[in-house]
């Protein structure tokens, strides 16, 4: 916000509902760059492995685990 890093001030807003954490954005904030910046956290917190970005309607976006199948029953 106002181009510095951090700075969420009182346009954006982040909380959480028991499993959900809700982002709302009083300014335009594209839907791409939530999921890029989603994705870049992921990242950092070497989660990405195990987690993806998935959009499941026209405003929301879910993590999900990746489906891994056991290397035994793979045999």
């Amino acid at each position: 916000v106002d181009n510095k890093t951090g700075n969420l001030g009182t346009s954006v807003t982040v909380s959480m509902d028991r499993d959900n954490i809700v982002v709302e954005s009083r300014i335009p904030l594209s839907k791409r760059y939530i999921k890029y910046l989603t994705k870049k956290y992921l990242k950092q917190q070497d989660l990405k492995e195990f987690l993806r970005v998935i959009a499941t309607n026209k405003n929301t976006y879910e993590l999900r685990y990746f489906k891994i199948q056991n290397e035994e029953a793979a045999e």
